[in-house]
Order: C-alpha cells, then structure tokens, then sequence
C-alpha cells in the first residue's frame, strides 16, 4: 500500500536503514565557562549526562551507562534525569550558574537558543564517527557551519487510520499514494454522514503546526526559514485553515467544543484511542500506544498531497539530539560517551526506539528484528517514505515553544467561528514573528 510514488527525490545516496516545552531559557545568560564533570582523586572522569522522560527510559539508560562503563573504566557517568516538566528550568538554572551537564539531551525547538548563546560545544571540534548518521537528518543539528546537536533517532508526521472505522462506515480506505486534500475532506465527511456522526471522519489536524509545516512543504514554503523567519505565505496557511473550517462545516471532524475537549485529553483520549473516529495526525511513534488503547490494528497513511502538489512535504523529524557543554572539562571524553550512544549496537539493542528509531542507519538495521510489533511497523513505513523525503528542516528559532499554544488558540478560535480563516492567518504570522523576535 506503501509503495513510492516516485514523485520526490532523496537528499542524498543511502544505504537502506531500515528492513532486514514546557519551560522557556529565554532568561538564561549561557555562558562557555561551565564547569561540568569533576575528577574524582582516583583520576577517573567524571562526567554528567542529562535527559527528560518516565521510568522505563530512565531505567534503560541506566544499564547503556553500565556497558560504558564496563568498556571505559576510566569514566563514570553520572545521570541527571527527570520529566519533561521539570527539564528545562532545570537546565537553564545549572546553565545559568555556569554548571551544566557535560552531554545534555536536547530538543528541536530549544537548539538555536543554547547554540547561540554559547553554551554548546561545536561538534567538528572533538573525535565523533558521524559517518552512519541518515542524511535526512544528519544536518538537523547544525547552525551557522557549526554542529550543536546530533540527533538520537527519527519519526515522523503521518495520518494514523483505524481500518475497522473506515469498514464499518462503509468507507474504502484511500489509496495514499495518490489521494489529494480534496479527497481528505471527501472522505471524512462520508464516514461522519456514514454513522450518523457516531464516528467522526477526522480529529481536528490544526492544533499541530507539523501538519501545517508539511502542507507547506509540499508548496515549497516551510514553516520556518534557515534564518529562523516565517517560511510560508499568507495564502498557504490561509489555505490550511480553510481545509478546517470545510471540516467543521461537513461535519468530517468534531464540533469546536468537543475539539478542544479531545485535544486536552492527549493521545489517549483521540478519537482513534477511543474508537470514535477514523483517522487523526500523530507521529509514527506514538502508534504502539494509539493502537494499544484502541485495541485496533492502527495503520500509518502519507499525507494527503504528497504526490500531487508542487513537492512531497513529509520529513524525518530528529527525535531528540545529544549535545555537548561549550564549558565541559572533558570534550574528548563526553564525545567518546556520545559515540557510543550513536554507534553501539550494544547500546541500541536496550534504547531500541526509545529515542526514536536509531539515527544510525545500520544501527537501526542490527535492531529491527528486536523492535516491539507496532514500532516494526512504524520502521516498515519510514523506509517506503523514505525515497520520496526531498530534505530536512533547519532548526526552529528562539521562541519556538511558544508556538505550540499560539497554534492550540488560534485553531479554536477559528473552529467556535470567531476567526475566518484569513484572519487566523493573520494573527497566527504576527503572533509568531513577536514571539520568535521576527516581527
């Protein structure tokens, strides 16, 4: 059902991978004189590694750091780790205070504020095999010529489809390969007219700004420019947002109140999760725990458009990265910690796809054997996307996190009727050129 359209072309000659915030730095003063590990009088390393996340990462970190320990006795890894909450406040205070982690987790929308306020170290400046990196995100980390971030593995941004909606409406599943925006809305108004609105065509795809980032793409814009500026026209988001409005219109998707009711809820509470829908706009690695709360066999689907608009706009988003204090005491040694998480097949028998399929293409190879069923099936799907991804997105700008709530109450405001979908338009470009510095 996968199969290439064949209509985009890949950034780069590759082997094939795959088959056989919450709180703002904005206030942080980053500076390149953090003191990170210590060393312990015995002469061993000490370094500080941090990152975000539940029990189950936390655990399985834990043994990743005991193999390279046992393989490096002369370095001690000392975890720092707690939810996503409480991560970045954390992180900006010991950055403020000249102390933070010597490998620091990091994430898409925070990069570029600690990357150009100095207090990540550039990449090309220490020993580190990147050589295995995908190249559809291997540039993902990188700013002004210099590298602040690798990234740990790769999802993406898809429609997930439950087939059972779709049967018993009496729907065929389209044919994504082919299907365009107008047969999105087509589709999904015939399953809610299907069951008398017991199950809705769609959940609402406007409270994620990747949606809009691929609708964009596929236009040859982008949602953010490589100098961090709006990518996009006034017309395309105008456009998206009129595909919303028709939504709530036809009655494909849930009434303005129910929306936002089932957005609050989380993946849990999606029209997918609770069989009261056919199709909603996830990333491929949330389709293990979707599938398992709906009890379903959840399928992946492309974008609709992908094959009929002036590009295909789907990408591979880096999951998270690992990045390296500007002030650690042990660049050598941090960068031969951060190897090992990228290059160690030991290593990602254990991470497998915790931090998203391994960025590491023949990493991601040796594991897909060992992969739970539905992250097989997410790798399954990336590799027959694969071939069509024209390129990667640069890094977001400083601001970025605000977007997601900009995004969240400008959609509602558009589907309670309150906005047209030209003034959303409007007040999404401002807010975001205020909120990223821009305007």
């Amino acid at each position: 059902m996968h199969a290439h359209p064949g209509n985009g072309r890949p950034q780069a000659r590759r082997r094939s991978p795959f088959l056989s915030v919450a709180a703002g730095v904005g206030a942080v003063v980053m500076a390149a004189t953090a003191c990170g590990g210590s060393e312990p009088d015995d002469g061993t390393v000490e370094l500080r590694f941090s990152w975000w996340g539940a029990d189950d990462r936390h655990s399985t970190t834990q043994q990743v750091i005991d193999l390279f320990e046992a393989e490096n006795p002369g370095i001690t890894i000392v975890p720092e780790y707690t939810d996503w909450a409480g991560y970045w406040d954390r992180l900006a205070t010991s950055t403020a205070a000249n102390d933070a982690p010597d490998i620091i987790t990091q994430e898409e929308r925070y990069l570029r504020e600690y990357g150009d306020r100095g207090a990540l170290l550039d990449l090309n400046e220490v020993e580190l095999d990147l050589s295995g990196i995908d190249p559809l995100v291997a540039e993902s980390g990188d700013l002004d010529g210099q590298t602040f971030g690798v990234a740990t593995g790769v999802n993406a941004y898809a429609i997930l489809a439950d087939p059972q909606a779709f049967e018993d409406a009496g729907v065929e599943m389209p044919d994504d390969e082919t299907w365009t925006w107008d047969d999105y809305i087509e589709i999904s108004a015939q399953i809610s007219e299907a069951t008398d609105g017991e199950v809705v065509g769609t959940q609402s795809m406007s409270y994620n700004e990747t949606g809009f980032q691929i609708f964009a793409r596929q236009r040859g814009e982008n949602l953010y420019a490589e100098d961090g500026s709006l990518g996009f026209s006034q017309e395309t988001l105008e456009e998206w947002f009129s595909v919303t409005e028709q939504l709530v219109e036809n009655g494909g998707q849930p009434g303005a109140a129910e929306s936002v009711e089932i957005e609050a809820g989380g993946p849990d509470q999606s029209v997918l999760s609770t069989n009261q829908g056919a199709m909603a706009h996830f990333w491929t690695n949330q389709l293990g725990g979707i599938s398992a709360s709906s009890g379903r066999d959840i399928e992946l689907l492309r974008y609709p458009g992908e094959s009929t608009e002036d590009r295909t706009g789907m990408f591979f988003k880096p999951a998270m990265f690992y990045s390296i204090s500007a002030g650690t005491e042990h660049p050598e040694e941090a960068a031969l910690f951060v190897d090992f998480l990228l290059n160690s097949e030991e290593a990602a028998e254990l991470i497998l796809a915790d931090r998203g399929l391994p960025a590491n293409v023949d990493v991601r190879s040796h594991i897909i054997d060992s992969l739970p069923e539905a992250d097989a099936r997410s790798a399954v799907f990336l590799s027959e996307i694969e071939g069509t991804i024209v390129d990667g997105n640069p890094p977001p700008p400083i601001g970025a996190g605000q977007v997601v709530d900009i995004t969240k109450r400008v959609t509602e405001d558009l589907t309670f009727g309150e906005l047209t979908p030209a003034e959303a338009a409007e007040q999404f470009m401002s807010e975001v050129e205020a909120a990223t510095g821009e305007a």
